[in-house]
């Protein structure tokens, strides 16, 4: 992982609360709101992602080979790293999104996979919520960079 940037290797939408992620292609990011058609809009927590790298070290201590939609984010990115990123605008294709905090991870991750909720814990594995500052078309492959502190 470098400060260099990575990729969007998937992209998931979440139709209703506690729904299936379905993975889509692209996805429209609405500026102040989130992703169009996900359940989740507005406030700080607008989208989530998810580290594949970090998810990699799950996988590694769980001794599983542990699908990444388990963990419910919107964004699986490879090559970017959140651990002390809060505050920070990361590039994602045409978008910029904010990084408000880290995604804890909740009793839903233990209902998925026992022992997935401790191995998320550290390290900002369960990865990073933010708002969309841009609209615009994300799609599976588009490059992610951090914007210049």
């Amino acid at each position: 992982m470098s400060e260099s940037g990575g990729r969007v290797e998937t992209i998931w939408i979440k139709r209703f609360k506690r729904g299936p992620m379905d993975i889509v292609a692209s996805a429209e990011a609405v500026a102040g709101k989130g992703l169009e058609g996900n359940a989740n809009v507005g406030g700080q927590r607008q989208i989530t992602l998810l580290s594949a790298d970090r998810w990699a070290d799950v996988r590694a201590e769980m001794g599983l080979d542990v699908d990444p939609s388990l963990r419910r984010a919107n964004l699986y990115v490879s090559g970017i790293d959140f651990v002390g990123k809060r505050g920070r605008t990361l590039r994602v294709g045409p978008c910029r999104i904010r990084i408000n905090g880290e995604t804890r991870p909740c009793h839903r991750m233990e209902e998925a996979q026992a022992g997935l909720r401790k191995a998320l814990s550290p390290d900002w594995r369960a990865g990073a919520y933010g708002e969309v500052l841009d609209d615009g078309t994300i799609s599976t492959g588009d490059p992610v960079t951090w914007s210049p502190a």
